[in-house]
């Protein structure tokens, strides 16, 4: 059995303004160094062989912090747009508030959460998926395969993507599915069966 691991940055400054962040390449907030320490004192016990990241630095430096606090700051680290969060087109950069005025609750619902509705001029999460997964079957599925532990450090709509795909979850359930920042999500992978198990969150 490989380990593998996903975590959603921890707090950016646009999280905390209540802005749409998409693909915008925003830092971490105090709290957000926070939640990446929490995540790495969580993650202290295990022993990874590989790590992934986005390109965006939010999710850089929560993966260092978690290596910092795992003792593990030699580990390979591969870094891929694939994984970046999802681009909200003209939503990016407006806060939500805002959003749901103008264009009313539900329909930002339906942006934010939905499978296959587009904000204006951005990405779906279905078109997320189609950038992550191939990324993932190419690039990190055959490390687990091998019988490697693997930590996975991006951003909310990335690993919802990757989600569906591990728990086969259904593009009308995925709408309910929200990862708070910060928490580790482990999984357990079968080589033999090639079948991933949710074990827990880290934080639980």
């Amino acid at each position: 059995m490989a380990l593998f691991v996903i975590v959603r940055h921890g707090q950016s400054e646009w999280n905390l303004e209540n802005r749409f962040t998409g693909s915008t390449d925003t830092p971490l907030t105090d709290q957000g160094r926070q939640e990446a320490h929490k995540a790495g004192q969580l993650l202290h016990e295990d022993r990874f062989n590989i790590g992934f990241t986005s390109v965006l630095k939010r999710a850089i430096e929560t993966m260092s912090i978690i290596l910092e606090e795992t003792t593990q700051t030699d580990l390979p680290i591969e870094r891929n747009a694939a994984l970046n969060e999802r681009y909200y087109g003209d939503l990016q950069g407006m806060n939500k508030h805002d959003a749901e005025i103008q264009f009313g609750q539900e329909q930002v619902f339906c942006w934010r959460r939905g499978y296959s509705e587009r904000p204006p001029n951005g990405e779906s999460l279905a078109d997320t998926c189609h950038r992550v997964m191939p990324f993932f079957n190419a690039h990190i599925l055959p490390h687990l395969q091998k019988g490697e532990n693997v930590l996975i450090v991006a951003h909310g709509n990335s690993l919802r993507a990757l989600m569906m795909q591990l728990e086969n979850i259904s593009p009308k359930d995925i709408e309910q599915v929200e990862l708070a920042t910060g928490v580790p999500r482990q999984y357990t992978f079968d080589g033999a069966k090639n079948t991933f198990t949710w074990v827990k969150n880290k934080d639980e």
